[in-house]
């Protein structure tokens, strides 16, 4: 049998919850897609996905989503797409 390590992170809890429940849609343990995402980072060499560090406007963009500064609602779809112009 191989030596195995323990990986141990702290995490929001609402974000492991989310997501536990997509591993249990595609029948995977969390355990088991760890282990899948170290064995792709480890076939590709790098991050199986595409990581960025956001632009300025996307920075200030995040700030005031998270802020909520100058936020619009909308009671309906077809509402956001008047507005939008669609």
């Amino acid at each position: 049998m191989t030596e195995t390590a323990v990986v141990s992170a702290r995490i929001d809890s609402d974000l492991k919850r989310s997501a536990e429940q997509v591993f249990k849609g595609m029948g995977l343990s969390a355990a088991q897609a760890i282990r899948l995402f170290y064995r792709e980072v480890d076939l590709q060499q790098g991050l199986p996905f595409r990581a960025k560090t956001p632009n300025e406007a996307t920075r200030q963009a995040l700030h005031e989503a998270k802020a909520r500064y100058d936020l619009k609602s909308f009671n309906s779809a077809d509402e956001l797409f008047e507005d939008l112009g669609i």
